[in-house]
């Protein structure tokens, strides 16, 4: 099939120890997953229904890695993410059928510029600016899923520059990873190459030039990441 102009190239997610690709169709985020993390934000955490944003395929970046500084922010926030990898497509699939979709996991950091979100959230409108940026998904390598420890357990941290800023364990989660993808494979039918994104705990805070990021969760990645120059 002829194209106007060549199609972009296809985004991708580094494999542990393997020369193979993950490729990413698109990236699902939950929000407000941790219920120290609602409380930070200044909402209830009971357990409401969860609810979803995105992020472009191309907003990952294999870690480690050094992203630019992002324009329209002076704002930017860490949060970092237990990231799931689909490889088996369904919809309204049951919570005890979820880990037969799952390919695997990785680690993520979910780069916010949060003045433009507190901005959305003042006038009502979507958080496509704060979180949909260039960049905006470095990920570590992905490992197969026989290869994860556990989905429901093991801590997941964030340092920047050597200090600690968010420590906290999956299974602190509000709607566990096999409750929220089984919810969101009720809205709409899960592919593969869907990359999950499935919250972040208590401790996101700024960082700048030069920052070092550092994390991860146990038994299965850790992620690098340095702020560099904005392009």
């Amino acid at each position: 099939m002829p194209f106007v102009f060549d199609p972009t190239p296809q985004a991708s997610v580094a494999v542990a120890n393997s020369p193979d690709r993950f490729p990413v169709r698109r990236i699902f985020c939950v929000g407000r997953n941790y219920a120290a993390h609602a409380r930070e934000m200044g909402k209830d955490p009971d357990r409401e229904p969860p609810f979803f944003f995105t992020k472009p395929a191309d907003a990952v970046a294999d870690s480690p890695c050094t992203v630019p500084y992002p324009p329209l922010t002076e704002d930017l926030h860490h949060e970092i993410e237990l990231v799931i990898a689909i490889g088996k497509g369904g919809a309204n699939i049951a919570p005890d059928a979820v880990t037969d979709h799952i390919w695997g996991a990785g680690v993520g950091i979910d780069l916010t510029r949060r003045d433009l979100q507190a901005e959305a959230k003042k006038m009502g409108r979507p958080w496509d600016w704060a979180k949909a940026f260039d960049f905006s998904a470095p990920m570590s390598p992905l490992v197969p899923f026989a290869d994860v420890a556990s989905i429901e357990a093991g801590r997941i941290w964030l340092a920047v520059n050597g200090e600690t800023r968010q420590d906290a364990d999956i299974s602190d989660l509000i709607w566990p990873v096999r409750d929220h993808i089984a919810y969101l494979s009720q809205a709409m039918s899960l592919a593969p190459g869907d990359l999950i994104m499935t919250g972040t705990p208590a401790g996101v805070g700024a960082v700048h030039l030069g920052d070092v990021m550092t994390g991860g969760v146990d038994g299965i990645g850790e992620i690098e990441v340095t702020i560099g120059d904005r392009d």
